[in-house]
């Protein structure tokens, strides 16, 4: 059997496995590639010959529409590939890629992909200190931006070659590819243990790490990203990310060609809900994926009836909280599935179709991946029930794990320790499997000697109105070491002060343990990385400088009278 052939197969053994989440686990096996293999030559190509149905469908915010089929995807892709060697890019070259949600950036894809260089996918936000850290850690021998952004280089060190989309003085323009003959593209003889994509992580707690990815960890690791989406052939697929991150190669790359589904994306400067909306009903979505943040917004805008086509709806890249669930569901009819994964694995822990979602629970352990819960004290597997590190089992080889953080031997030793891969994330796992997420192992504390989970407590502060984010830190405390302190940004129309302060504190009592109870709050502006995750660790810091001068912004639960005498239910 050929490496197309065996990866089909094992695509094709998942899709029949549908609603049979039990069974998957047991029977799926991974495709055995263990010579030369190459996603964008091996499968894409595959696929897209002959195929004139739409791989890619860009609409921008005016309603306009871009629609490539898979058979130009594949032609324009081997046209840019031959026009980039021509400008020197070779094989094992870090290629820097930083274009937003356009043509080129799924052309560029491939084509970096076909000559088995390194892709090194960038936001458009990052400044010039992160992309002299870009070029300088990971080596980067190629840049390709927009025109528009090429300003963004000057000053950035580094011996590399400048491409852009458009013109722009000292940069090579790759729309001259479309000018050349379409000539297939040579197999580059990839190995599986190939790099094939560096990611940096967002760096919520530390400066970011490079990840290195290769050429099986993601193209193959996502056929079990594909089961947890529920994709199918002919899928029209809507993932709300940004370029430059994993999850948008997980939603709006890998996961819809594995399945031979269209990737479906809406280009918008500034998110409208009713927008959105619109376009899941007139685009005939099927599968839609989105951050709880987008979620949250959705359920505050009018649902309306569901969009007739769709079928499957997901939420991904933070815990989901369960009244949003249970608002889309008595909306729609449709129960959104949660999940858990990282920039260094693919899906880990899914619920997925067909399977009962428990409230709060991101799922089980998804095909093929050796999820494991571990005991930081013992060091040992988590059995029944019970609470631990959500890690892979590194003797049972986990496919989609990231080789390492490259140039970064220490961490490496961290993250492998004791025979598992550490994801730094704390757990709860039920007796049937359902595992329910915690919080960082970094964000989780004690107050009064009980343990805090901040998500647990964040998820009841954002469904008060007035809450449009929130993130829960440990303050200093002489008699308790410790106490919930909430840092608060408002929806639109509510103001910052006594009044909101008192109606925030008053709901998060009314629906919290005793032990859980908010005891300060304070309205800021919460910093956040640049791919929009919340930095606890300096919200953290902020509270041990506040500690000993004081903060006369934040208000306390003792100042209200109001609340002396309340009890929590």
């Amino acid at each position: 059997m050929n490496v197309t052939d065996a990866y089909r197969a094992s695509r094709d053994q998942l899709l029949s496995l549908r609603g049979e989440h039990t069974r998957a686990v047991a029977e799926f096996r991974w495709p055995e590639l263990t010579e030369r293999f190459n996603w964008a030559v091996d499968w894409f190509d595959v696929i897209a010959r002959d195929n004139d149905r739409p791989a890619l469908v860009l609409v921008e915010e005016d309603g306009s529409a871009t629609r490539r089929s898979f058979a130009q995807m594949s032609r324009a892709s081997d046209r840019l590939a031959a026009w980039l060697t021509a400008r020197g890019v070779r094989k094992g070259d870090p290629v820097i890629l930083m274009l937003g949600n356009q043509v080129e950036l799924w052309e560029c894809m491939l084509a970096v992909m076909k000559l088995g260089a390194v892709i090194m996918p960038t936001t458009t936000a990052a400044g010039s200190a992160d992309l002299a850290d870009r070029i300088g850690r990971g080596g980067a021998r190629h840049v390709i931006c927009n025109a528009a952004d090429a300003g963004r280089f000057d000053g950035v060190p580094g011996d590399y070659t400048r491409i852009s989309v458009g013109e722009a003085e000292g940069w090579a323009d790759l729309r001259g590819a479309a000018e050349l003959e379409h000539v297939p593209t040579d197999h580059p003889g990839t190995a599986p243990d190939d790099p094939l994509l560096l990611y940096f992580t967002s760096g919520t707690t530390s400066r970011p790490k490079l990840v290195e990815h290769t050429q099986i960890s993601y193209p193959v690791g996502h056929l079990t990203t594909m089961y947890f989406l529920g994709l199918r052939p002919g899928d029209v697929h809507l993932n709300i990310s940004s370029p430059g991150w994993a999850k948008h190669a997980w939603s709006c790359f890998f996961a819809p060609w594995i399945a031979e589904a269209t990737v479906f994306v809406y280009d918008y400067r500034r998110f409208d809900a009713a927008a959105l909306l619109t376009r899941l009903r007139e685009r005939e979505v099927t599968s839609f994926c989105a951050p709880p943040t987008v979620w949250r917004m959705l359920i505050n805008t009018d649902l309306g009836e569901r969009p007739g086509a769709l079928r499957e709806v997901v939420a991904a890249g933070e815990p989901l909280n369960p009244e949003v669930i249970e608002q889309v569901r008595r909306a729609w009819g449709l129960t959104i599935r949660d999940g858990f994964g990282q920039t260094e694995t693919t899906a880990q822990v899914g619920n997925t179709p067909g399977s009962e979602v428990r409230a709060g629970s991101m799922g089980r352990p998804l095909p093929g991946v050796p999820v494991v819960l571990v005991d930081p004290v013992t060091g040992r597997p988590v059995t029944g029930v019970g609470e631990g590190e959500i890690c892979l089992d590194l003797s049972r080889e986990p496919l989609p794990l990231m080789t390492g953080y490259r140039g970064d031997d220490e961490r490496n030793a961290g993250a492998m320790a004791g025979g598992y891969y550490h994801t730094g994330d704390v757990a709860v796992v039920d007796a049937d499997g359902y595992i329910t997420y915690i919080g960082r192992t970094d964000d989780v504390f004690k107050a009064s000697d009980y343990k805090i989970s901040p998500f647990e407590l964040e998820s009841v502060l954002i469904e008060h109105p007035a809450v449009a984010e929130a993130a829960v830190v440990p303050a200093p405390d002489p008699i308790r070491l410790a106490v919930p302190k909430a840092y608060v940004s408002l929806t639109p129309g509510y103001r910052p002060g006594e009044e909101t302060a008192l109606s925030i504190l008053r709901y998060a009592r009314e629906h919290l343990a005793p032990y859980q109870r908010i005891r300060r709050l304070e309205f800021y502006k919460l910093p956040k990385t640049v791919s929009g995750k919340i930095r606890r660790v300096e919200l953290r810091a902020r509270e041990n400088e506040l500690a000993a001068e004081g903060n006369s912004a934040e208000w306390r639960d003792d100042q209200f009278p109001e609340l002396k005498d309340q009890r929590p239910v």
